[in-house]
C-alpha cells in the first residue's frame, strides 16, 4: 500500500486504511468509501453520504456510529435533507453489547471479511479497494439469489 493512501489512526492505534460503508436494513451494501486511517470520520462520511444521496434519493434516515457525531447531524439535515441518528452505547456498559441498528453494518463487515481478498488491503489505490468490496458484495448477493428455495415455500 503506498504511503500516500495510508495513515495512522491515533484513536484505534492502527495504521493503514479505514473502510466506511452504508448498508440497507438487510445489511446489503449501498455505498462504500475507503480512506487513509488518518482521515477524520467526519471528512470521510461527508463524501460518502453525499454519494448516498445522489444514488439513492428515496433514503431519508441514516443510523450512524458514535464516531460520526458533531456538526454532521446538522450538515446532513441542511445540505443533504437526510436525518442522521447516532446510535450510542451507554456509558455504564463494560463489556460487549449488541447495539440496535449498528449491528447491521458490523454484520456486513463480517460478511466482507469472508472474502479472502479483503482480509488484507493489497490495493494500491483506495478506488481499487472500494471496487473489491463492491465485487465481494455482488458475489454474496448473487449467491443468495441463486440459493435453492426450501421445500414448502413458493
Amino acid at each position: 500500500m503506498p504511503a500516500a493512501s495510508r495513515g495512522y489512526d491515533g484513536g484505534k492505534k492502527v495504521p493503514g486504511r479505514k473502510r466506511h460503508i452504508v448498508t440497507d436494513c438487510l445489511g446489503l451494501l449501498l455505498v462504500v468509501a475507503v480512506t487513509a486511517a488518518n482521515v477524520g470520520d467526519w471528512n470521510a462520511v461527508a463524501g460518502l453520504l453525499a454519494r448516498l444521496r445522489r444514488l439513492h434519493r428515496d433514503i431519508t434516515l441514516v443510523w450512524a456510529d458514535g464516531g460520526y457525531t458533531g456538526g454532521l447531524i446538522d450538515w446532513c439535515r441542511d445540505k443533504l435533507a437526510l436525518t442522521l441518528q447516532i446510535v450510542k452505547r451507554t456509558d455504564d456498559t463494560t463489556r460487549f453489547v449488541v447495539l440496535p441498528r449498528r449491528w447491521m453494518a458490523e454484520r456486513t463487515f463480517a460478511w466482507l471479511m469472508n472474502s479472502r481478498r479483503l482480509a488484507r488491503d493489497y490495493g494500491t489505490r483506495p478506488a481499487s479497494s472500494e471496487a473489491l468490496i463492491q465485487w465481494s458484495m455482488v458475489t454474496r448477493m448473487s449467491r443468495r439469489l441463486a440459493r435453492p428455495r426450501a421445500a414448502g415455500y413458493h
